[in-house]
């Protein structure tokens, strides 16, 4: 923990590059000690701060993480919550499966393309109402997810 106790006193510092810096050191440092302290990351007053952190959780793949980030998928700017699709989607945490479906419906492409791709590799079926209401998406990027993810899904079954 001595190793990092200089980015955990980064993480209050006054400016918002201090705050990311430390933020994503600590996900570089590869300590599980780290995660829950990005956790709490996840509810900085920046954006760039909680997008940093759901980057940073998702590199240290430790379970720990799947609520904080289950929860940053209501995140108010869309950086953090594609950040937190993709830190899920590493994670591999059947737990984010509903919370994913929620995803499809999220206004900016991003998301719901994202949460597509990931919900076909989780490999789970409660998804496929879900993904089959999302090939429908005007999106065309997130139809093909969704169908290719639907795919994958039919041949599990």
């Amino acid at each position: 923990m001595t190793q990092l106790s200089p980015l955990l006193t980064g993480l209050t510092s006054p400016t918002i590059k201090g705050r990311r810096d430390a933020v994503a050191e600590l996900g570089r440092s590869g300590d599980p000690m780290a995660v829950m302290p990005l956790v709490e990351a996840l509810g900085d007053v920046h954006p760039s701060v909680r997008r940093e952190a759901t980057l940073a959780l998702g590199k240290l793949d430790d379970n720990r993480a799947v609520p904080g980030l289950i929860a940053a998928l209501d995140d108010t700017d869309p950086d953090v919550r594609a950040g937190a699709v993709a830190a899920l989607g590493r994670l591999k945490d059947r737990r984010a499966v509903i919370p994913l479906t929620g995803c499809l419906g999220d206004h900016d492409d991003r998301i719901r393309l994202g949460a597509a791709e990931v919900l076909g590799r989780f490999g789970d079926t409660r998804a496929i109402d879900a993904l089959t209401r999302a090939a429908d998406d005007p999106f065309e990027g997130v139809r093909d997810a969704a169908s290719h993810a639907l795919q994958m899904l039919h041949k599990k079954k």
